[in-house]
């Protein structure tokens, strides 16, 4: 296994006069990942607008969004791979230059299929600029600022979220629906000649080599899973199209473990799972990623079709949850230096449990007030677990495994939440056709109702049939309930086994007294490296 070591020696560790360009260089970063948050919201807006003016069907549209999805996901982990061993900037670099192609190319493409060659080229940009700029913050500066970097680095990717729906819809009011990609492109350029001019060098030649073999079965094996997750809720969990691709990637995915556990140097370090640092730290960060997907999936729909709100006005609605996020993760630095890795995140699950739990007891008559505070109490949680989890797993990396570990750790995020969209969506769609009442409607008005709360609200003629859309629209915040719930829980789990198995750290970066390890707590403790 590879461990993480303070050695002078090596050019990827921050040593020495820390770089007096470091905060520009995040600056630029934080704009690349701008981008890459954006895109995964802004065209949701779009869609209608290209339904009516491509002629796209709603699997047309459906495949536009998820192209981006499953690359992205699927191809972080080779990303970060090569970037560790051919260079971190220079594959950022490229990273972001893919991205903006994408964009290009969306903008300009009259067709369905030309889109969603632009959305899967995007994905690619992607897969290369998330992992490789959280990688690339450990030689930009020392450990006593890590956490605050990185902290900035959460923020930034989240903020993209809710500006998505924001920026559409204005950009929609006044231009055609290719501004949504063009949008990228100012910011894209800037992130490439500032992070070309003020991101350090930084790759290792102790990184092991690139294996086709492996990479091949990486995305093969994760492009599968997350197809089956996508499309699990629309055709059926016991459907055997998805029963043959979830067996199709467990296939994959076991003969990538075997390959890279027989391997004497394997690609992918499977072993850093047997750090108990490294491995609740991550687990730490899957639940909240879960958490954070559903909340994005089924609140939206609520603020639009229980509330009547539309895109723009759901993304400044969204504002509360980042504001949560953004505050938590700023101070979230300061408290795990202060307390330990061992009380914050437990803490911080604890929070985000309450959040959900708190939005779980909503109805259809809940004003904007309530909503805004479970959304910040949320966002206080998501800041206060995920950001120092992330820390926490970083410092448990040796520089040369940077790229790999942090995108290990960030596909099994998108693994993650979207596992939490289909998870949830099917809790929704079963709680809604459950609760809502079509009695006495003809059959095609029922089904189409019963169908989704938009079928409802369309066959409902917006208020010609106000019970039905009453009914409906209890019975979609009756499923939204159970789904926050099943997520508070999930939180609250986690942090009594997160309070019980994450080890614990020094808080002031001293060795501990000869044995006082606990059992099972790691070689990197034991030397001093990682404290609080």
């Amino acid at each position: 296994m590879t461990v993480a070591k303070t050695d002078p020696n090596r050019p990827d560790e921050a040593d020495g006069p820390a770089d007096p360009r470091r905060w520009w260089a995040l600056g630029a970063l934080v704009v690349g990942l701008l981008v890459v948050g954006l895109d995964t919201t802004i065209i949701n807006v779009a869609m209608p607008t290209m339904s009516d003016q491509l002629g796209a069907s709603t699997g047309d549209l459906q495949w536009i969004a998820d192209s981006y999805i499953v690359v992205f996901a699927a191809l972080m982990l080779p990303a970060g791979l090569i970037g560790d061993r051919y260079g971190r900037r220079l594959f950022l670099l490229v990273g972001l230059a893919i991205f903006g192609v994408g964009s290009v190319v969306g903008a300009l493409v009259g067709s369905v299929e030309g889109v969603i060659a632009a959305r899967a080229l995007m994905g690619i940009g992607g897969a290369f600029i998330m992992p490789l700029s959280l990688s690339i913050l450990p030689s930009l500066f020392p450990a006593a600022e890590r956490g605050k970097a990185i902290s900035i680095w959460a923020a930034s990717t989240a903020l993209g979220i809710p500006l998505g729906p924001i920026l559409g819809g204005l950009l929609l009011e006044h231009f055609w629906w290719g501004s949504v990609f063009l949008i990228n492109i100012p910011m894209v350029a800037l992130a490439l000649l500032v992070c070309g001019f003020l991101l350090p060098v930084s790759r290792s030649a102790d990184a092991p080599k690139v294996d086709v073999a492996v990479t091949v079965l990486v995305v093969a094996g994760l492009t599968t899973l997350i197809f089956a997750l996508i499309e699990a809720p629309e055709w059926g969990w016991s459907d055997a199209r998805v029963l043959a691709l979830f067996g199709a990637a467990a296939l994959l995915i076991t003969s990538l473990v075997v390959r890279e556990t027989r391997s004497r140097r394997p690609m992918i370090d499977l072993g850093l799972f047997r750090d108990r640092n490294f491995l609740w730290a991550t687990i730490a960060a899957l639940v909240p990623s879960f958490a954070i997907a559903g909340v994005l999936f089924l609140v939206p729909q609520r603020f639009q079709a229980v509330d009547g709100h539309n895109a723009f006005g759901t993304g400044l609605r969204l504002l509360p949850l980042l504001a949560g996020l953004f505050v938590a993760s700023v101070a979230s630095a300061r408290l795990a230096a202060r307390f330990g890795y061992k009380v914050v995140i437990p803490s911080g699950l604890f929070v985000l449990g309450g959040g959900l739990l708190l939005g779980s007891t909503g109805s259809v008559h809940d004003g904007y007030g309530w909503i805004a505070c479970w959304l910040t109490v949320t966002g206080l949680g998501l800041g206060l677990s995920l950001v120092p989890a992330m820390d926490a797993f970083m410092a448990t990396l040796a520089p040369e495994r940077t790229g790999m570990g942090s995108a290990l750790v960030q596909t099994l995020r998108q693994v993650a939440g979207a596992l939490g969209v289909a998870i949830l969506g099917s809790v929704l769609a079963s709680a809604y056709l459950d609760r809502i009442d079509t009695t006495g409607r003809p059959g095609p008005i029922a089904d189409a109702a019963r169908d989704s709360i938009g079928g409802a609200a369309k066959v409902s003629g917006h208020g010609a049939d106000p019970a039905l859309l009453d009914s409906a629209r209890e019975a979609f915040v009756h499923g939204m309930n159970l789904s926050l719930l099943i997520c508070g829980v999930s939180a609250l789990v986690l942090c009594v086994a997160v309070a019980v198995f994450l080890p614990r750290r020094t808080t002031d970066g001293a060795p501990p007294a000869p044995g006082s390890n606990e059992p099972g707590e790691s070689r990197h403790d034991r030397e001093g490296v990682l404290h609080s």
